[in-house]
């Protein structure tokens, strides 16, 4: 894939404003998305929109391929006949700024019942029927797995359920189907209307030239549908339960590495089937968005393997990833991949090699610019047409934050002033004099999340990798939109002029 030179906005669907406790794929995403627009910003970069896991993450979903159903928006359910008037009106109480998962879920578990209720008194759908016949490959398995998790309250994994269900044993399954026939209808109700206003709202961006960058996280959750449903294509014992697991090594973000906990793939089973489920599973991510961002790009060339008896991944090993064969394979039958390769962390020649082979652009973030001279590979002067750059991802500090923490050395907050040209009051304009410096470089895409772009302190922050305490949280308000329209959004449209990155989307 070959970058234009274009700019954008990282901003999560969970972090839109609105009234209903999270962001959602409704009215406040078209504001975006024509905010988006009359900025300048041809791109709008979304982390991934798959079902929750162990912390809230979107990072560790029991689905590879299923909406986030918190996602879905109140208003369009009311405007398709699927909610009364006042359903709407039984929203309790949320705060502008976080997301509280845990009332958020209860009320709108509540509403989808509702819409689901009225669904099944709606004559028979064709557009639904016509979804679950094109999705079969994973919506059947996922609204089983969903079903059961429902009877447990999600509080068992799988394979912790009756042996015969866990095993997918034929019969079992059979009864399965029956037993939960109304949970699974309800789960593909939700995913068919997940489907159905995210592809509204795909048209709105279509319309306004703004593409829908997505997120595609190399690993699943143990604890997930695609797991339970084809377990030979994962390290695991006789009793279902991983022996490797995912990791990385010690790094910037953590002294003892990070132990992610997904299972490792078999790649030499999924090699033997064609890699026909990442053929899948990348088919179904191009249909949702215009490109997506491969997380840990590196794991494909080699990746980090940990026992899964381990507490840290510091006791973990590098093994051989499947290389260039699951692309060629991919490529054959979906033709060139529009990926951006996250290809941050520790980078060997085999990884480099992959990226050329396949001319898939990397990445760079200005906030790993600092540590070392001018060669390193993050600051500005150093960056390539085919690359997309950013302040900074969901796993970093806002700019800000990074400012003001103590752990930015002196000597990089020295250097980075410098730079930067921040010799006015760095404390308040280190954002824009960033975000300066990544436009005027050579990079195709520079990408900022909404909290540097506003200036916002570590308080934002998305993700703090390693631990589970607020993250994923962070919501952009109402007046903090405003702002974005305001002042700031003329800067942002002035300097994406000045630059010429007003790409076509």
């Amino acid at each position: 894939m070959i970058l234009d030179r274009a700019s954008g906005l990282l901003l999560h669907i969970s972090s839109l404003p609105g009234q209903y406790g999270i962001g959602d794929i409704g009215p406040d995403a078209y504001r975006f998305a024509d905010t988006c627009s009359r900025l300048g910003q041809t791109i709008w970069q979304v982390l991934p929109v798959v079902p929750l896991g162990f912390g809230r993450s979107p990072y560790a979903s029991p689905s590879a391929f299923a909406g986030n159903p918190l996602l879905i928006s109140p208003e369009l359910l009311y405007q398709n006949g699927y909610l009364a008037a006042g359903d709407l009106d039984t929203a309790p109480h949320f705060p502008a700024d976080r997301v509280i998962y845990g009332r958020v879920i209860r009320w709108k578990r509540l509403l989808l019942e509702k819409a689901f209720l009225r669904f099944e008194q709606m004559p028979a759908s064709e557009p639904f029927i016509q979804f679950c016949d094109a999705n079969n490959t994973w919506l059947d398995d996922y609204a089983s797995f969903a079903a059961v998790k429902d009877e447990t309250r999600g509080h068992l994994p799988w394979t912790e359920w009756p042996t015969p269900i866990a095993t997918r044993q034929p019969e079992a399954m059979r009864s399965l189907r029956i037993k939960f026939r109304r949970g699974r209808l309800k789960h593909k109700f939700c995913q068919y209307i997940f489907r159905s206003q995210w592809s509204l709202l795909q048209a709105r961006c279509r319309e306004r030239g703004v593409k829908i960058v997505g997120d595609l996280p190399i690993y699943v959750a143990h604890d997930s549908s695609d797991v339970w449903a084809a377990p030979h294509y994962f390290c695991l014992n006789d009793h279902g339960r991983p022996t490797v697991v995912a990791g990385v090594p010690p790094d910037f973000f953590s002294d003892a590495g990070q132990r992610w906990g997904n299972p490792l793939y078999r790649w030499e089973k999924m090699e033997e089937e064609g890699y026909s489920w990442w053929t899948e599973r990348l088919r179904y991510a191009f249909a949702l968005f215009d490109a997506v961002r491969l997380d840990h790009f590196r794991g494909f060339a080699a990746y980090w393997s940990v026992p899964a008896d381990s507490l840290t991944a510091a006791t973990g090993c590098w093994k051989q990833g499947p290389g260039p064969a699951v692309f060629s394979r991919m490529e054959a039958a979906l033709g060139p991949l529009p990926i951006v390769a996250e290809n941050l962390g520790v980078i060997t020649e085999d990884v480099v090699a992959l990226l050329e082979q396949f001319g898939y652009p990397g990445m760079a973030v200005l906030q790993f610019a600092f540590g070392s001279d001018e060669g390193n590979e993050h600051l500005p002067h150093n960056y390539r047409a085919n690359q997309a750059v950013y302040t900074g991802t969901h796993d970093n500090n806002t700019l800000s934050g990074w400012w003001a923490s103590p752990r930015l050395a002196d000597h990089e907050r020295t250097f980075a002033r410098r730079y930067l040209r921040a010799f006015g009051d760095p404390d308040k304009d280190i954002s824009i004099c960033a975000l300066r410096a990544l436009m005027q470089s050579a990079a195709g895409w520079v990408v900022s999340p909404v909290q540097d772009v506003l200036g916002l302190p570590e308080s934002a922050r998305m993700n703090v990798p390693g631990t589970t305490g607020d993250n994923w949280e962070w919501r952009m308000t109402n007046d903090q939109m405003a702002t974005l329209q305001g002042d700031i959004g003329k800067m942002l449209l002035e300097l994406t002029n000045k630059e010429r990155r007003r790409a076509t989307a």
